[in-house]
């Protein structure tokens, strides 16, 4: 009994002892992966920076650090200290992600620049980033701390950053400091509620009131900003003006008033004119459409690589579900091809048709992201706005999948739209554009002829150069004229949608 005992603990320290060393082969050390970080900088080798950092050398001894520019405790390396040493090039993100106790990056008072650095990657354990003093520049997506729920500290003033605030930084609860002075940031200031929470936005383009929650800091912490107002700066705007709002206000509602009159005649007549045509979908030709996604025209698929790989992902549950190969066998028709891809209706043999888009400009995130961006869409629900019904996932291309609505698309009139688009600024508050391409061709009409707003929520997921190239919201005079997107965009679409039905053009 006592040798049984003797042999199983024994073999229970093998298998342990085989699980550690299998877990750890084939991962880079953290000396390893430091020297590949050092070799993405410029002027990094040199004898005034990071020229002692070898391999041979322990990282830390104590709490002292044996390499330049290391934080050390108890032996442990835990974070970077690389300011004041002329650095520049790319800071690579992918590296510093795999060393696993880093909590702390400072760059500041260095050459770096270009955008934002994605720090998203490096997780939500990073407690500190000082990127100040150094030449980053551009706008930074709404989404650029999202799930960072452990840092503390972020320090970013004398960049160039533009475009507004983003507003990402609500959602992280120990936020104690955030220092964003002499950048070109614009828009308003969120209201941040994190305890014990300090800012200096000073030396902006700042605007608006500024939220009471921040009425306790200093004056000098938002001075610089011409637009801006309310405690501690100057209060906001007098009666004087307050009482000339309503002059104003009728004039406008009357003007509105008979724009929409001429939109509700306009829209009847061309509805009348509409149904003596045949739609975009009776002029296509019937096509197979397992001949046309490249999903299965490029390579073929073995039963476990259709499992894995080739597996439709439903975001609705009151969708009667079906597998891609149901999908693929389905009679479709060819409904077009725009700057994003093509379009099919596909009749399946169950259920209602739909209609499958086709998109190989979707590069923008990576498969994790992208499943979570398509999940949170299907959760949408309003009269006034297309629901998703599914999506598929390949590196190389992407499938969405929608109803299919029996009106084609509205090229011609209006109504409705602005619900949809209303509902969206309310659900996606964390998008700058909860559309970002809003066009006549991308609301549809249902069978009682109300529209659907579709294609929306795609700027954060399409490839940048394309969508620079072809979404409507890159079109608009403010990133014509400044390089910059914010949620008024929309609404510059929707006026321009309102001008082309008003016009016919």
């Amino acid at each position: 009994m006592a040798s049984s005992t003797r042999n199983h603990r024994c073999l229970l320290f093998c298998l342990l002892t085989t699980i550690m060393i299998t877990s750890s082969y084939g991962q880079e050390s953290e000396p390893t992966l430091l020297l590949k970080f050092r070799s993405s900088l410029e002027n990094a080798t040199s004898s005034s920076s990071l020229g002692n950092w070898n391999s041979l050398v322990p990282l830390c001894t104590g709490n002292n650090s044996n390499w330049n520019g290391l934080l050390c405790s108890n032996g442990k390396f835990y974070g970077l200290r690389l300011e004041s040493m002329g650095l520049s090039g790319n800071l690579d993100v992918d590296t510093l992600s795999q060393l696993t106790n880093l909590l702390t990056i400072s760059i500041m008072n260095n050459n770096f620049e270009g955008p934002f650095p994605n720090v998203k990657k490096i997780g939500g354990r990073l407690r500190g980033l000082f990127l100040s003093n150094n030449r980053f520049s551009g706008e930074l997506p709404d989404d650029t701390f999202a799930g960072m729920k452990s840092i503390r500290r972020i320090l970013m003033a004398n960049n160039e950053f533009t475009g507004e605030i983003p507003t990402s930084l609500l959602g992280i609860p120990k936020l104690v400091e955030l220092q964003i002075q002499n950048n070109k940031f614009n828009g308003t200031i969120p209201a941040f509620s994190q305890e014990d929470f300090k800012i200096n936005a000073a030396n902006n383009r700042l605007e608006g009131p500024i939220p009471s929650q921040l009425s306790s800091q200093s004056a000098s912490s938002f001075a610089g900003n011409l637009e801006i107002c309310g405690k501690p700066m100057p209060a906001c705007a007098t009666s004087k003006k307050k009482k000339k709002i309503p002059i104003v206000a009728i004039i406008l509602a009357s003007i509105g008033g008979l724009i929409i009159l001429a939109i509700i005649l306009f829209a009847l007549f061309l509805v009348h004119k509409q149904r003596k045509k045949p739609t975009q979908y009776e002029k296509s030709s019937v096509k197979n459409l397992n001949e046309k996604p490249s999903v299965l025209r490029e390579e073929k698929y073995t039963k476990s690589h259709h499992d894995k790989a080739s597996k439709l992902y439903f975001v609705r549950r009151d969708r009667e579900k079906f597998d891609l190969e149901d999908l693929l066998r389905a009679p479709a028709e060819v409904l077009g091809s725009g700057s994003f891809g093509s379009s099919y209706k596909a009749d399946l043999p169950i259920g209602k048709p739909i209609v499958v888009r086709r998109f190989r400009q979707m590069s923008n995130m990576g498969k994790e992201d992208f499943h979570e961006h398509m999940r949170s869409l299907g959760k949408l629900s309003h009269p006034n706005v297309l629901p998703l019904v599914a999506f598929y996932y390949r590196r190389e291309e992407k499938l969405l999948v929608t109803d299919f609505i029996d009106n084609g698309s509205l090229a011609s009139h209006l109504h409705g739209v602005t619900r949809g688009l209303a509902y969206l600024y309310k659900e996606l508050p964390t998008l700058t554009l909860p559309h970002g391409h809003l066009k006549s061709s991308n609301v549809l009409l249902d069978h009682k002829f109300e529209p659907l707003v579709a294609d929306y929520a795609l700027v954060p997921v399409i490839n940048k150069d394309h969508a620079k190239q072809f979404m409507v919201a890159y079109k608009s005079p403010e990133y014509m004229q400044n390089e910059r997107l914010t949620r008024k965009t929309d609404v510059w679409s929707l006026g321009i949608l309102i001008l082309e039905l008003l016009t016919g053009r």
